[in-house]
């Protein structure tokens, strides 16, 4: 009984596993001619030429063409109404803890963190101004931004006091 089991077992090898017995050489043969395409598909390496030493005649741009300035980046915050406020609050302290110079240029607005710098546009005459938020407000109805009176002078809201504004909030 031991001999047929044997004879089983060695039958059921036989067929699991066909014979690879003479196509070694084959197998291999075909792996290399594949290697050989493959590594044929490549370019060769060649090492760049060495960069050439400048001449006499060589001219440095850095010299010759200005340094472009970086532009500050710019979120519009869009329109709004404009009022200035001076001589009532002046030397008084703001929200942010400094005391208000009416001949600065700062400005007050509701959410704006303390510090950040606006472009306040004129669209009626083009005019603008940087200032700085250092207090909040304004707390009159359909106002967005209270400006400082240097402010206001500069785009020209004094005469009537309030005005239609474009807003950009400048980054660092």
């Amino acid at each position: 009984m031991a001999k047929r089991t044997y004879r089983s077992a060695i039958i059921a090898a036989a067929l699991l596993f066909p014979g690879t017995a003479g196509h070694s050489e084959e197998l291999a043969a075909e792996a290399s001619a594949k290697s050989a395409g493959f590594q044929s598909s490549f370019a060769r390496y060649e090492a760049l030429p060495a960069a050439a030493a400048p001449s006499g005649n060589a001219v440095d741009m850095a010299l010759i063409e200005p340094a472009i300035e970086e532009i500050a980046p710019e979120n519009s915050l869009g329109a709004g109404v404009a009022s200035y406020y001076g001589r009532k609050f002046h030397g008084r302290r703001t929200a942010s803890g400094e005391t208000f110079d009416m001949n600065g240029l700062t400005a007050a607005h509701r959410t704006l963190p303390f510090g950040s710098k606006v472009r306040v546009t004129n669209p009626s005459n083009g005019r603008s101004v940087i200032v700085r938020i250092n207090d909040r407000g304004p707390f009159s109805r359909n106002r967005t931004i209270d400006l400082s009176r240097a402010a206001a002078t500069e785009i020209g809201l004094i005469a009537r006091g309030h005005g239609t504004v474009e807003l950009a909030l400048l980054g660092d």
